[in-house]
């Protein structure tokens, strides 16, 4: 994976994420230009994963951008939102960035 692969992936995670905390806070106050600017950030985020599936494949560039958004995300929560998770889902979560690390992990060719 390239330099320009994780600088992609890093704008895909901040739009996600900016849509992910839109979204958490048109639930505590229903404003549809959230809801609406949540959808425009959502679709370009995919946007942005296309290019990224190009590069690495789907495998790899969805299972990526799947655990870093839940770990970002549980990070977003926790942080701005005062949500606390249980120890399940924390013992979740480090698996989640275990998991990551073993997927960009380098192999050696051949």
């Amino acid at each position: 994976m390239s330099a320009g692969f994780f600088a992609w992936l890093a704008a895909a995670m901040v739009i996600f994420l900016s849509g992910s905390t839109a979204l958490r806070a048109y639930v505590s106050a229903p404003k549809p230009l959230l809801l609406v600017g949540a959808l425009v950030l959502y679709t370009l985020g995919n946007l942005i994963m296309v290019r990224l599936m190009r590069e690495t494949g789907m495998a790899v560039a969805i299972s990526i951008s799947a655990v870093l958004q839940l770990v970002l995300a549980a990070g977003v929560g926790i942080a701005l939102f005062g949500e606390r998770p249980g120890m399940l889902q924390s013992a979740g979560l480090i698996l989640g960035v275990v998991a990551v690390a073993l997927i960009v992990w380098p192999t050696r060719p051949g």
